[in-house]
C-alpha cells in the first residue's frame, strides 16, 4: 500500500534489496493492481501484507515469511519467525497490535485529507 509511509517504506526497501540482488521478486501496489484474481477487495488488502508464490496467497506474518524466505539477507529472520512460540506470537503481534494500527493510521489520515 503505497499511501501507507510506512508500508511503503518497508517494501521499498524490499524491492531495493531485491533488484540490487536480482532477485526475481514482483511488488505491487494495491491501489494500482487488480485484486480480484488476489481474493480481496481493497479494504481487506490495506489491513494486511499478502504474498503470492506459487499459485498460493499468504498474509500477514505468513506473506512476510514468504517473501524473507526468498531473499538472503533475511532468511534467518523467516526462520526464526516460523518457530513455535515466535509464530504464534508475531501472528498476535501483528493482527491485534502492528496491522490494526496502520489501518487506522491510513483510514484516519484519508478522512482527514
Amino acid at each position: 500500500n503505497a499511501d501507507c509511509s510506512v508500508c511503503n517504506f518497508e517494501i521499498s526497501h524490499y524491492k531495493k534489496y531485491a533488484d540490487k540482488q536480482s532477485i526475481d521478486i514482483k511488488f505491487e501496489d494495491l491501489n494500482k493492481t487488480n485484486l480480484a484474481p488476489w481474493g480481496v477487495n481493497k479494504d481487506d488488502a490495506t489491513k494486511r501484507m499478502h504474498v503470492e508464490k506459487d499459485g498460493v496467497i499468504y498474509s500477514g506474518v505468513d506473506a512476510f515469511i514468504q517473501l524473507w524466505e526468498d531473499m538472503p539477507k533475511y532468511s534467518t529472520l523467516a526462520k526464526i519467525a516460523k518457530k513455535p512460540g515466535i509464530y504464534q506470537f508475531g501472528n498476535i503481534l501483528y493482527d491485534w497490535v502492528l496491522a490494526p494500527a496502520l489501518y487506522n493510521k491510513n483510514k484516519l489520515k484519508k478522512k482527514l485529507k
